[in-house]
């Protein structure tokens, strides 16, 4: 059972309005509710100002209830002002003051300590997020975190975090087009360090920059899209190419323009140009793998296509 926590506050009593926090939500939940193919991913609640605000107590009740036992994963999620703090961050309520302005992180991560829930993922669009985590300690660099936990933040810890003219967060811009296919793997997972991956490279080296902290010895999927190449193809690498390094001879029978047709042929060719599109196959002394079909030449496997061939040889496909 998976379940997620989306909380966005444009509208604070003590603190200057924001404009894409809620729109944040919006957008973001049914990108985590379903995955690609419609199917239920997490049971989203959302939290957000647009009704009657994000009081410290409510944030802190709605906490409880996602570490609660019941779930396998849990992932929270916020867009609103963060307090900075010495190896911390605040997430800052509508209520919230300038002595007390919120929820600091590391209350939240005390109660994930105390969870019985399995994976546990943090992701967080606010000022200062890259604190959260650490130690005060030892200063903001030294982080903490229990096994299970990842947390994907939208800026270091001594940066702003951005909203766009449109009226949304730009870190969580970027994120929706990462768990809409943006961020997927050639299988179609969508993991918190695929996120990290393409968040990282959205954002300029003056620009604010993404922070991923993780304990962990496994990637637990966000999403599932559609895979560069479908999984029975995946498998028919092994009969394919007999070793990693083979090549696998090609001519003019594998190109369907070309009669007599050849109907193996043309089906195993049809493999290999999704193969080559997701970066697992390249011709040899081509450019195209029409003019090594053309050309009698061959094919071969790149070390991407390398991995993927183990894997299903291994039948962990």
């Amino acid at each position: 059972m998976k379940r997620a926590l989306l909380v966005g506050i444009d509208d604070y009593q003590n603190f200057p309005s924001l404009a894409g926090c809620v729109n944040d939500v919006t957008a973001l939940t049914p990108l985590l509710a379903r995955h690609e193919d419609a199917t239920p991913n997490f049971d989203c609640q959302s939290l957000t100002s647009a009704s009657a605000g994000v009081t410290r107590d409510s944030l802190l009740q709605a906490i409880g209830a996602l570490v609660a036992p019941g779930a396998d994963v849990a992932l929270f999620y916020f867009a609103g002002h963060g307090a900075q703090e010495t190896g911390d961050v605040t997430l800052v309520t509508t209520d919230g003051t300038s002595q007390s302005p919120g929820v600091k992180l590391s209350d939240l991560l005390g109660r994930v300590q105390e969870s019985q829930v399995g994976e546990v993922l943090v992701l967080l669009d606010c000022c200062f997020s890259g604190g959260a985590g650490g130690l005060p300690q030892l200063g903001a660099a030294a982080a903490a975190l229990r096994p299970g936990v990842s947390m994907l933040t939208a800026s270091r810890a001594d940066q702003p975090s951005a909203e766009t003219p449109a009226g949304r967060g730009l870190f969580s811009a970027y994120l929706g087009g990462a768990l809409d296919g943006g961020a997927a793997d050639v299988l179609g997972k969508v993991t918190m360090a695929g996120l990290y991956a393409y968040l990282t490279e959205s954002f300029g080296a003056w620009e604010q920059r993404p922070t991923f902290k993780a304990n962990i010895d496994r990637l637990h999927e966000l999403r599932l899209c559609g895979p560069a190449v479908p999984l029975d193809e995946l498998r028919r690498l092994p009969q394919l190419f007999v070793s990693p390094d083979a090549e696998l001879p090609l001519d003019p029978s594998y190109e369907p323009t070309v009669e007599p047709h050849n109907d193996q042929h043309e089906a195993d060719f049809a493999l290999l140009q999704h193969c080559r599109a997701a970066k697992l196959v390249e011709p040899v002394d081509a450019e195209h793998l029409y003019f090594a079909a053309m050309n009698c030449t061959a094919c071969r496997l790149t070390p991407l296509g390398r991995h993927y061939r183990h894997m299903a040889d291994q039948g962990r496909l």
